[in-house]
This record gives structure tokens, C-alpha cells and sequence, in this order.
């Protein structure tokens, strides 16, 4: 280790138990085989925390964690690390700690040090991407070997900065795999014979290494596919609403980024979706890299996205989120990152806003996805390209095909080999991976001002479109009537004196606003333009005052979607109401009548092509009178 610069990181005290200096005197448990989890960063580590739970219930196994300190991406990676509750290791203690297994999911930094053997999964769909390898200040292999020639041209943008060829291929070539012309990894976890293949070529003297023993990030996948519309509940997504996913992985070049070839793609993007998509018809939520959200901060992503969160996109944690959100989405947005792959070999339509082969293995199966899928046209409607691609969709065989020869086994084949190169037996007990978990129900509450435009389609019925348009422009060829209606939350506090219909959502026995019928008077009390006020107490009912009158309930009709899951957003219901009765006499105050009349009849919402039957009734039902 002598000549290479350590970086410091984490706590720097060395760990005294269960390992350290006189640790025989502390520790409960002192013969345990050591399994050492080596972190290069978030990435890596989401993938190492797929697989610790093969050594649960092992009373003959302690699990130690330490990272190398060699990733650019370091933000985020001790706050993981402590959250495991596993001890952390400084990086030179490590070194010196006797371990009977160290198992990394990337080739950053110096992993020939330890005494253990040494297993390294991917942290991706295999081995696919283009890398220089890191310079000064990074404990990394560099061999100097070349990559072998494979017959294969590769794109000058894919060159080392003053070399003349290739970046290797990230985790296949000797630049990674091998110091002193030694494989650095005992056991090399491929997921399809045919990364063997490109192994095989680009570094032959690491082929005995390699281990096929499947994709436990997409096993643990494929096992929740019985629960996709759990997820889909979980992220608000309602009957008929199709929900779209944004997806992108690191780089300038990403859907995120901003030097790709068609330009700043994204934020051209998220200005389309506000502009084309109606919020109650379609739901979108973004997944995005760890290295974005650490490499840049999780608070300067929320502020970059701040109005498009606010317009109702979800942002997912890119840690715990992204596989639900996957197999809860209709469709996916993304680039050449392993979620877009993924989400192809789950079968769902992708379509790519970013796909730069120059920084991908040609030969890898991820390149040929790239090259036949269908491509988002930034010059035509982001509506009808999606509409388009879920109407046309036929899945391609290949990721499906290559993202794992062994779908279901990792869990067994990993123990397996796990355990046999400590020398040790197997548990006795069916290896397993976690479940992934129901994530915490985000409703995606659109807060900007809604510009509603409803149509009058006959007696009791309206249809209506809502959209959270920044900037609205006149467009009589659309017909119908136009009116705001906006949430008390906002940040376009301009606009409250402005809103036709202003809603909130809550509880209805949150103390803060006294009960929706005391909020609904208050708000028209304060806000003299708005004409109806609507307290949302549930995913299919809502408290509607409408000014004047007493307050009424809303709620979704035996009979309609609800019965069995919410129907439409009950703001909604109250936009339609509104229309309802604006219609009769506009700029006129809403003769009671007139009002009743569509509360014995019901109210007949329409969005996009779903219809809900919406109840209303009085808040309190008026005492039964003495005959």
C-alpha cells in the first residue's frame, strides 16, 4: 500500500469489537467467520444490501462493512453504511482485519489487500459501459495491459483523453480485473453465460473466475410482480390514470443530463408534461441515479424538479423506491442506464430520450436494445409518442433474454457460493432474498394552479380536463369552459384571489382547520372570487361548500370504479360541480333549486375515458321530522 494516497473516510477511530485490538476481551461471540461487505459508494452499496440477507439467522457469522474511499459519488455512503447497524471498518483497519470473505459489487478501489477471498458482483445489468480508469488519489488497478482487439471498431468519443484507444469496458478488462497479470477476484458473479463470453475475450487470464449465478437486484423484481397495483396504489396512481416513468442514470450524456446530443432533453420534457398531459389521466414519477442525487445533493435535485413535484411528479428514492415504482409503471422514459433495461425486460414500452452508444461495449446486449427501440422525437406530441407507444407496444426479446440466464436462483446460487469459499456448510434452511417492501402511499398532490376546462355534456354530466400548465394559452378550438382551481397549499399564493374552486386534503378531524365544514366557510370568507371550496377527507370523497349554501359531501357511487379501488381525484368532483352549476347561470349566484335537483340525481363525471358516478348528499343529514 506504500506510494498509494489514502483517503479519508468516515469515523477514523479503529473499531475495538468485534474486531480490533484485544477484541477476544469484549466480544459475546469470538468464532465467527468474518464476511467483510467492501462499499465504493451508494451504487454499490444498494446492491451488497441485496445479498446480506443470505446470512441472516447464522449465529457462525459476523458481517463487517468498510468503504475504499475511491468513488467521486462519496455523499450519502456513511449514512447507508450506519443505517445497516453492521460496524464500519476504517479503511486501514480493514486491511489488517483477518476475513474470511470480502464481497464488493465494483472494481473501485485497491481489493487485492484483503486476506479473505474475494467475490465481486455487478452493480448493474452486467458488464456494459465504457470507463476510463481513475488517475491520482484512487486505489484502482491499473495494470497496463491493453485490451485485447476483439475485431470491433469502437467510437472515438469512446477514447481515453490522450490515448488512442477505447475506454476499457467497465469490470471485463484487464485494466479492472487483474493485478500483476493476476485476477484480482476469486469469483467473478455473472448473470448470463454471454458476459462470460465477452470476458472470455477481453480478458482471458480472468475467465476461470467467473461464476454464473443470476441478478439478485432483478430476481428480488420478478418476485414482486404479484403486487404491482399495491405499488400503484402506493404512488396514488387511480383507475384508468397510466403512469409514466422518467429514468436516468449518471452522466452529462443521461436523460438528466445536460451535454447529450439532443440538448437539455429534460427540462424541455418535464415543461411538455405539464403543458400536454391531463394530471387526473396520467401520473409520472422519476427515478434517478444515486450518483445525481449524491453527486449532486438530494436538497439541490428536489429544487431543480420543485415545480414539476408540485405540477404532481413523484420523485422516487433511488435507494428504496425505484424496483416498485418500475413495476408499477405503463410506460418508461429513460436512456442507457440498467432501470431502462430493466423496465424492457419486464416487458414495459420504453421509450429512450437519451441512448449514447459511444460510452456502451458494442457488444453487450444493452447496445442492440439501444439501437432498436423506439426513440422519443422532441419535435412532435410527447402525448400521442406515448399513446403511440402503449397502443403499438411489442416487447423485444433481447433484455428479457439477457438479463438473466437464471431467473429465481440467485439467492441459492449466490449462498452457495458464498459459503463454499469460506469452506464452510450451508444453513440448512431454503435461501431467500428480502421481499421488497410497500413503499408509503404518495398521493402526487398537484399544488400549481389547474387550469380546468369542463364540457356540459347533458343533465348531471360533465367531463372534465385538468391540466397544470404553466402557461396556459387561449385555445377556443377546444371548446368547453375554462376555470382555475387550486390547492390552499400553494406556492402561487398570487393566484388563491383568483381560483374558482380551492381545495386542500386532510383528515377530517385534523384539529388545525376545525373540521372540513369550518374550513370550507372559512375559505369563502377569505378568497370573495372562489365559488366552491373543497376539503379532500379520502381517495373518494371530498367536503364541497359552494357559496351560500350548506356544506355538501361528495363521495364515489356504489357501482362506479370505487367500488372496488378510488375512482377519480374528488377535486375533481368538484371542479365538475362547479361547471354544473355555473353553466345554468353564469356570474349569477346558484339557486338552491337548481342545486338540489343534481343531489337527488347524482353527478356524472367524466375523465378521459373513464366515467364516475359522484353521490352528494348533505354533510349532516337533516333531523327526522315529528308527524
Amino acid at each position: 500500500m506504500s506510494g498509494v494516497r489514502m483517503i479519508e473516510y468516515g469515523r477514523t477511530r479503529r473499531v475495538r469489537v468485534p474486531v480490533g485490538d484485544e477484541a477476544e476481551r469484549w466480544v459475546t461471540r469470538g468464532e465467527c467467520l468474518r464476511v467483510l461487505v467492501v462499499v465504493h459508494n451508494v451504487t454499490a452499496a444498494t446492491r451488497l444490501l441485496d445479498v446480506l440477507p443470505l446470512f441472516d439467522d447464522d449465529l457462525r457469522i459476523q458481517l463487517l462493512a468498510t468503504c475504499t474511499g475511491s468513488s467521486a459519488f462519496m455523499s450519502g455512503t456513511a449514512e447507508l453504511l450506519a443505517e445497516t447497524g453492521v460496524p464500519v471498518l476504517p479503511w486501514e483497519q480493514a486491511v489488517e482485519t483477518r476475513v474470511d470473505l470480502a464481497v464488493s459489487a465494483s472494481f473501485g478501489g485497491q481489493l487485492d489487500v484483503f486476506s479473505g477471498r474475494l467475490a465481486v458482483l455487478s452493480h448493474g445489468v452486467g458488464y456494459t459501459k465504457r470507463l476510463a480508469t481513475p488517475d491520482t488519489g484512487h486505489r484502482t488497478p491499473d495494470t497496463g495491459h491493453r485490451t485485447p482487439d476483439t475485431g470491433h471498431r469502437t467510437p472515438d468519443t469512446g477514447h481515453r483523453p490522450g490515448s488512442g484507444r477505447a475506454a476499457p469496458v467497465f469490470g471485463l478488462a484487464p485494466e479492472w480485473l487483474l493485478r500483476g497479470g493476476t485476477p484480482i477476484a476469486d469469483a467473478l458473479v455473472l448473470s448470463h453465460p454471454e458476459q462470460y463470453e465477452r470476458l472470455r475475450l477481453a480478458c482471458p487470464e480472468a475467465a476461470p473466475t467467473a461464476v454464473l449465478a443470476g441478478d439478485p437486484c432483478f430476481d428480488r423484481i420478478l418476485a414482486a410482480r404479484p403486487l404491482r397495483e399495491r405499488f400503484r396504489r402506493a404512488l396514488g396512481v387511480r383507475p384508468g390514470q397510466r403512469l409514466v416513468l422518467l429514468n436516468s442514470t449518471w452522466n452529462s450524456e443521461s436523460l438528466f443530463g445536460d451535454g447529450g446530443d439532443g440538448g437539455d432533453v429534460v427540462a424541455a420534457l418535464l415543461d411538455r408534461v405539464a403543458a400536454e398531459f391531463p394530471v387526473d389521466e396520467y401520473r409520472f414519477a422519476a427515478v434517478l441515479h444515486p450518483n445525481i442525487w449524491h453527486g449532486h445533493g438530494p436538497g439541490q435535485v428536489r429544487s431543480w424538479l420543485d415545480r414539476a413535484r408540485r405540477s404532481g411528479l413523484s420523485l422516487i428514492d433511488p435507494l428504496n423506491g425505484w424496483r416498485q415504482a418500475l413495476l408499477a409503471a405503463d410506460a418508461v422514459i429513460g436512456d442507457h442506464g440498467s432501470v431502462t433495461f430493466y423496465a424492457a425486460a419486464l416487458g414495459t414500452p420504453v421509450l429512450l430520450g437519451a441512448a449514447p452508444l459511444d460510452s456502451l461495449d458494442p457488444d453487450a446486449p444493452i447496445s442492440t436494445f439501444m439501437r432498436e427501440a423506439p426513440k422519443l422525437d422532441p419535435g412532435t406530441s410527447l402525448v400521442a409518442q406515448i399513446e403511440g407507444l402503449l397502443a403499438g407496444h411489442r416487447p423485444l426479446t433481447g433484455p428479457a433474454e439477457f438479463t438473466t440466464s437464471v431467473p429465481g436462483e440467485s439467492a441459492a446460487r449466490l449462498r452457495r457460493l458464498f459459503y463454499s469459499m469460506m469452506g464452510a456448510p450451508e444453513p440448512d434452511r431454503p435461501a431467500s432474498l428480502k421481499p421488497l417492501p410497500l413503499p408509503d402511499h404518495e398521493p402526487g398532490t398537484v399544488t400549481v394552479p389547474l387550469h380546468v376546462r369542463t364540457w356540459v355534456l347533458g343533465p348531471g354530466e360533465v367531463a372534465v380536463r385538468r391540466r397544470a400548465d404553466p402557461h396556459p394559452a387561449a385555445d377556443p378550438g377546444r371548446g368547453g369552459e375554462l376555470h382555475i382551481a387550486l390547492h390552499e397549499d400553494t406556492r402561487d399564493v398570487d393566484h388563491l384571489d383568483l381560483a374558482d374552486v380551492v381545495f386542500r386534503d386532510g383528515t377530517p378531524d385534523d384539529p388545525r382547520f376545525g373540521s372540513p365544514a369550518v374550513w370550507t366557510a372559512e375559505v369563502l370568507r377569505r378568497h370573495r372570487n372562489c365559488s366552491v371550496a373543497a376539503y379532500v377527507t379520502g381517495p373518494s370523497a371530498c367536503v364541497v361548500r359552494v357559496r351560500g349554501e350548506e356544506p355538501l359531501l361528495l363521495s364515489a357511487a356504489p357501482g362506479t370504479d370505487a367500488a372496488d379501488a378510488p375512482g377519480a381525484d374528488p377535486a375533481a368532483y368538484a371542479s365538475a360541480l362547479y361547471a354544473w352549476l355555473a353553466s345554468y347561470v353564469p356570474d349569477a349566484p346558484v339557486p338552491a333549486e337548481r342545486l338540489a335537483r343534481v343531489m337527488d340525481a347524482g353527478l356524472r363525471v367524466r375523465t378521459g375515458d373513464r366515467l364516475h358516478r359522484v353521490r352528494i348528499a348533505p354533510l349532516t343529514p337533516p333531523a327526522p321530522q315529528d308527524r
